[in-house]
């Protein structure tokens, strides 16, 4: 298996984070989605313009479990596609202003959440 099609498409998708209050501040805070609903004290969804959740952050693995090993097999970084390129820069500014690390790469700046998932910021 080479990976999915560049074109895939996913309506919403869920990542494993060591620590809710700390996803919720990456996601919420820097990122800018909203806090949809809450699973107990196991999972947060969030959403950009009121829908159910495009994205899922959960503790299923285990508060505090380390992210698997770089050479695992799984999900290297998912594209979050944004509207207008103002939108990236200030993203990318509270980043910096939250002492994260960005990589420019040719398709778009590479974010590295606390829990080391990858988030590539692009324009629509």
């Amino acid at each position: 298996w080479t990976g999915m099609q560049p074109q895939t498409v996913l309506g919403h998708m869920h990542l494993h984070v060591g620590n809710l209050p700390q996803a919720s501040a990456f996601y919420g805070d820097v990122i800018g989605l909203d806090l949809i609903m809450r699973y107990g004290g196991a999972a947060l969804f969030m959403s950009a313009g009121g829908y159910h959740h495009h994205l899922g952050l959960n503790t299923w693995a285990g508060v505090k479990a380390p992210p698997p090993p770089p050479e695992a097999i799984g999900l290297r970084y998912f594209s979050m596609k944004l509207p207008e390129s103002n939108e990236v820069g200030a993203i990318a500014d509270r980043v910096r202003g939250n002492d994260g690390s960005i990589e420019e790469t040719g398709h778009g700046l590479l974010l590295r959440d606390p829990f080391k998932n990858g988030v590539l910021l692009t324009v629509a």
